[in-house]
């Protein structure tokens, strides 16, 4: 044995355990692919690139990915599977070496208020563990540190610093509350006590014994009467004993002066007798009711009823609609009532409000408990006297109380603000006062990761001696968590940011920092563009992360169109040579070196063969701005943003430098609230100037286009209600009567009634994956027979549906109000997909453009700001040419286009340029250089100068 330990050596490289070098993919049909056989190499860093729309999904997500998963179901028993459901096999013939497999992909970014980076991390549930049983628990009334005394302790207490005294020994029962307490009375006497002590006084055990039930109670029972001597030590610890055992751990002493004195064997305030409950990792959760305020239930907001909603506009009077709810005068008993309580201060309902003053309006909207007297339309001559209640008063209670019409109404006039009670931190007041060197965990929550990490620098030598004994392996766990985030480069990121807030790129490192934590091996991971939303500065940190992953044994698969990513993979295959029906073949594939000399279009802009050519002039704009002063949310340092219309306009800086805080939470909420009277209140900021310089404005952001099949280019964009108008103008579908909802497909009468206008028909399988298999009825056309028969120009309904969008440019060439609106589509580079293609079926990237071609139909009016938030996501070089040729024809007809983005591309090519920084987080928040690509590009401040440089050289 001892031999065989000699010669036994362990070897700790990676071991591909699958018995294939590579995984090997063959006649791969999914969507648009074309049969296609591919080999990918294991253990390394893989690109899958290519035009948008051209199969790169396709192949890494519905074959690979999809595979892996149905694998890992088949692995569970039939009675198990039928439960929860199985996965359909991708059209594939066959693939080898595939080892388990995790997406890390940008859709799956959570909804919910309660997710946070820290709770995804797992960080913040290592802090509530080291809160619970490391942290010093202060009293929230004297700021003092709590303590918990034993009973021995406690009666060394007394007899140490009550030498001689007489002492009265008592066990609190009843803290605070009303009730007549007869049967606590009676309870106490069988016991055998014969004395109690209520509300400061003590009293004689008497039979029926009761005290004034609508009053607030305190009531302890007197256990004993005691002389603090060393003699007496056995009588002291048994009356100590059985005061902390009817006072639940709790007791009071009372000595000659009368003053009160509290123990506890829990966590208590010696001054005031406050006690905590023993504190628990569940006690620092805000999604538990043992840790979550009470008042926002862990959410840190709350909805109310708004002042300035109610009274949106105090230049207009009561009459003429100035109390939004009420609207404008009307004879009812509500204005009324008004009338006669605002005669009592002689002003009228005809008095503009800012006129009225705040005490009055104070008693309109919250009321008084002054009778008025209105007169009675009903009875002349009588008069009718009751309390106001208040307009914000009765909207409140019918917010709990009223129907869920009455209830959508009112939340018009609602606004979130922070919770009162926790400030924002979710948590209750007991939570909050545990601290860790004088830091609670709310405070470490809403330290950026970069603060985070510095903080836990050297904390041990801040803790005492006994802390530092439990914490080391907590404190291990969470820098190593810590140090995975800086790693990906999101360490401008705080523990409480809520993940709903996080754009897709930044919600897939988080996970692709977690999956590093777990340090599992022989795992392939797909990931799906990570570069969104990063600088170029922190490219370098993202790709060592991935490359840090492969080390340990792991195959990579990237589908991305960074240059960077490109270059610095092992592996690179270009999915085209074109988009939907014109791609799903391999163009090219090898390593870097070996793709360039192939060729292809990726490969020609690698080299630069190919280039988006930058502008020999940039526009000088129509010389009106929009001025926004004393910009303040998130981390905004007081900032002044000039935004000049008439121009392309590019927002720059590092992740986390305030892009979004200051466009799309700051600018654009008060563009929507002036223009379209949203709800969304924006960030704080001190004025706005120029907005009549503007007479629209159009968000076009990352979300999907819809989320079940129903939803399509057609409908998105509102082509398919004219092309249904123009269906009924036939003369065919005169003759039948038919209407425009005789050619939806959503709605009963023209649709087939077997799939209910799906085309496809769903079989349940039990414990295998269920078969969309296509209507027996309709044969996929959706449409019944009556339907079909109305043609134009030889085609049915059904028919224009299935036409791609380059096919339907052609066929409805003569209908001016329908080509718009297609030929748009084709202009962004989506003429490849057909029209009724399901919302489900798109790319991220088509997505996006769908709904900028939506917005780019409309009717513009020379005078529209488009706001758009990387509109380069998903987009191949190819790509991002066809979405600024789109941009640029939009502000050559004088409209304003404002873009957040980091691709060079876009940057280099626009008119003004307004990057902020320097840095994300606290160090961020400044605009550090505005003007022309080439002034911004001579800066010596920020980041993005740097780049910009190299790119225009």
């Amino acid at each position: 044995m001892e031999k065989l330990k000699e010669n036994t050596s362990i070897d700790l490289a990676p071991v591909d355990l699958s018995g294939h070098e590579n995984i090997e993919i063959f006649g791969a049909r999914e969507h648009n692919l074309k049969n296609i056989d591919t080999v990918i190499p294991r253990n390394k860093l893989v690109v899958i690139t290519g035009i948008s729309g051209s199969g790169k999904s396709s192949l890494a997500f519905d074959t690979i990915y999809a595979e892996g998963q149905r694998r890992y179901m088949e692995s569970f028993s039939a009675y198990a599977r039928s439960f929860i459901g199985d996965m359909e096999r991708p059209d594939v013939d066959k693939i080898n070496g595939l080892s388990p497999v995790i997406s890390i992909e940008q859709k799956t970014t959570s909804r919910n208020p309660r997710s946070t980076v820290g709770t995804l991390t797992e960080i913040y549930d290592f802090l509530r563990l080291l809160f619970a049983r490391t942290g010093v628990a202060y009293s929230y009334l004297t700021g003092k540190a709590m303590i918990r005394q034993s009973e021995d302790q406690i009666v060394d207490h007394l007899i140490q610093n009550f030498d001689k005294q007489k002492l009265i020994l008592l066990a609190p029962v009843v803290k605070g509350r009303k009730g007549h307490y007869r049967e606590l009375f009676v309870q106490i006497r069988k016991m055998g006590f014969t004395k109690v002590r209520v509300d400061g006084v003590v009293m004689d055990m008497v039979p029926k014994m009761q005290v004034d039930r609508y009053k607030t109670h305190d009531i302890e029972i007197v256990v004993d009467r005691i002389i603090a001597e060393a003699e007496d030590r056995y009588r002291i610890t048994q009356s100590v004993k059985t005061a902390l055992s009817h006072g639940k751990g709790v007791m009071m002493v009372r000595d000659e002066e009368t003053k009160i004195h509290h123990f506890s064997k829990y966590l208590m305030d010696p001054e005031t007798g406050l006690s905590y409950d023993e504190p628990a990792p569940n006690n620092f959760s805000f999604n538990s009711p043992y840790g979550a305020c009470q008042t926002c239930n862990g959410l840190g907001q709350i909805e109310e009823i708004s002042k300035e909603n109610v009274v949106p506009d105090k230049s207009l009077s009561i009459s003429r609609g100035g109390i939004a709810p009420l609207g404008d005068y009307r004879d009812i008993w509500i204005f009324k009532k008004i009338d006669a309580i605002l005669k009592r201060y002689k002003v009228n309902l005809s008095t503009p409000i800012e006129k009225i003053p705040e005490e009055v309006m104070d008693v309109i909207l919250y009321g008084d408990d002054v009778p008025v007297a209105v007169s009675s339309k009903k009875y002349p001559g009588t008069e009718w006297s009751t309390k106001f209640e208040g307009i914000i008063k009765f909207l409140e209670k019918q917010k709990d109380e009223g129907t869920e019409k009455t209830k959508r109404w009112i939340e018009d006039f609602m606004s979130i603000k922070t919770c009162p009670s926790c400030n924002g931190d979710r948590l209750k007041k007991e939570s909050l006062h545990f601290k860790i060197a004088d830091t609670n965990i709310a405070q470490l929550a809403r330290m950026d990761i970069t603060q985070l990490s510095n903080w836990f620098v050297g904390v041990e030598d801040r803790m005492t001696e006994k802390q530092r004994q439990i914490a080391p392996e907590i404190l291990k766990e969470i820098r190593k968590r810590i140090g995975f985030l800086l790693d990906v480069g999101l360490d401008y990121l705080t523990l409480n940011r809520p993940l709903r807030t996080l754009s897709g790129g930044e919600a897939q490192r988080i996970r692709l920092a977690t999956q590093i934590g777990t340090q599992l091996v022989g795992v392939l991971y797909i990931m799906d563009e990570p570069s969104i939303g990063l600088h170029q500065r922190d490219n370098v940190k993202l790709i060592n992360a991935l490359k840090n992953l492969r080390d340990i044994g792991n195959t990579i698969i990237v589908v991305e169109h960074d240059k960077d990513m490109m270059l610095a993979s092992d592996h690179i295959i270009d999915i085209g040579p074109g988009a939907g029906r014109h791609g799903g073949q391999i163009v090219a594939d090898g390593s870097p070196e070996t793709f360039l000399k192939e060729g292809g279009i990726t490969a020609d802009y690698l080299k630069g063969q190919r280039n988006i050519e930058i502008p020999k002039k940039r526009r000088a704009g129509n010389g009106d701005q929009i001025v926004l002063k004393g910009a303040e949310g998130n981390n905004l340092q007081n900032v002044t943003l000039k935004l000049p219309l008439g121009k392309m306009v590019c927002v720059t800086g590092v992740s986390g430098s305030g892009k979004s805080t200051l466009i799309h939470d700051t600018l654009f909420p008060i563009l929507n609230q002036h223009f379209f009277r949203s709800r969304k209140n924006p960030l704080a900021y001190k004025s706005i100037d120029g907005l009549k310089n503007v007479d629209k404005v159009i968000e076009v952001d990352q979300s999907p286009i819809g989320r079940t099949p129903r939803s399509n280019p057609a409908t998105y964009t509102g082509v398919f209600s004219d092309i249904r108008t123009l269906f009924t103008e036939l003369p065919e579908a005169k003759i039948r009567g038919y209407k425009a909802g005789r050619f939806s497909f959503n709605v009963k009468g023209g649709r087939c009634e077997t799939c209910e206008g799906a085309g496809m028909k769903l079989i349940e399988m039990d414990f295998l994956p269920n078969v969309h298999v296509p209507c027996e009825t309709c044969k996929g056309k959706r449409y019944n027979r009556e339907t079909l028969e109305v043609r134009f120009k030889g085609k049915s309904i059904s028919d224009v549906l299935d036409m791609t969008v380059e096919q339907a440019v052609e066929f409805f060439e003569h209908q001016p109000k329908i080509l718009r609106k297609i030929k748009t589509l084709n202009d962004v580079g989506l003429g490849y997909i057909s029209l009724g293609q399901h919302a489900t079926t798109l790319s991220g990237g088509e997505a996006q453009r769908v709904k900028l071609a939506t917005e780019l139909s409309k009717k513009d009016t020379g005078k529209t700001l488009y706001i758009l938030d990387e509109p380069t996501t998903g987009l191949h070089f190819q790509d991002i040419q066809h979405l600024l040729d789109v941009l640029n024809r939009l502000v050559d007809k004088g409209n304003s286009v404002l873009v957040i983005e980091h691709n060079l591309d876009v940057i280099k090519v626009s008119d003004h340029i307004i990057d902020l920084g320097p840095e994300g987080g606290n160090g961020g928040g400044t605009i550090v250089a505005e003007g022309t690509p080439e002034k911004v590009a001579k800066s010596t401040k920020g980041y993005t100068a740097q780049f910009l440089k190299e790119e225009l050289s």
